[in-house]
């Protein structure tokens, strides 16, 4: 049996659904780099990488060649994402990223990155209906998971914003193509999200505060 076979073998069957070993796993490496983003670590990206390449097998056993061709993004902005942390985490001094809410001009470059995105990516699947059987969901996921991670790299609060947003259909949506264990993660990527926005939230707030007491003690 060759890797291709194990990843896409069936792990167990639940409630009536069937879950697959690449479903699994590539999920679960995706909730690691969450936790690992919200702890503000540079591991995120590899974490986050390796769940792409794995989740590919996933989506392409399901015939979801947009699911497929989202994966393949996420793993080049995952590659892009930790260079940006790797440079910012040495600037920072304690090797960890600094984060700060985006600016008005930065929301609406992301807003409107998601909006044109989205359309674009679901005419496209519509005009080829065989990239996807569920279109404009399929491409507000696709296009939100990578306007969620560019807000990530460069340490935007609003990146949290964006995963709820996602979640909000890509639940449903992973139960109905029958990636049972997919929608079950995105049920506990909602409750991650929260926590880490509290935390990045919280971070600011620190910084907010801590900069003009350093800025205001003596030399």
């Amino acid at each position: 049996m060759t890797l291709l076979d194990t990843l896409n073998s069936t792990a167990f069957e639940a409630l009536g659904q069937t879950i697959m070993w690449s479903d699994m796993v590539g999920n679960l490496c995706g909730l690691a780099a969450l936790a690992l983003g919200w702890r503000r670590s540079v591991w995120t990206w590899p974490v986050q990488l390796l769940s792409g390449l794995i989740l590919v097998f996933a989506y392409a056993s399901a015939q979801l060649s947009g699911g497929v061709g989202k994966q393949l993004l996420v793993i080049l902005v995952a590659a892009w994402g930790w260079q940006q942390w790797r440079r910012s985490g040495r600037d920072s001094g304690d090797g960890q990223i600094e984060v700060r809410f985006a600016t008005w001009k930065e929301r609406g470059v992301l807003l409107a990155l998601a909006a044109g995105g989205t359309a674009a990516v679901g005419g496209v699947f519509t005009l080829w209906p065989h990239l996807s059987w569920n279109p404009w969901p399929d491409a507000y996921i696709f296009v939100g998971t990578l306007v969620a991670m560019i807000a990530q790299a460069r340490g935007l609060v609003e990146f949290w914003f964006a995963w709820l947003l996602v979640d909000i259909v890509g639940v449903p949506l992973a139960f109905s193509s029958g990636l049972a264990f997919s929608g079950l993660v995105y049920v506990l990527y909602f409750v991650l999200v929260l926590w880490g926005l509290r935390a990045w939230w919280l971070r600011t707030r620190t910084r907010a505060t801590v900069r003009p007491l350093s800025e205001g003690a003596p030399v």
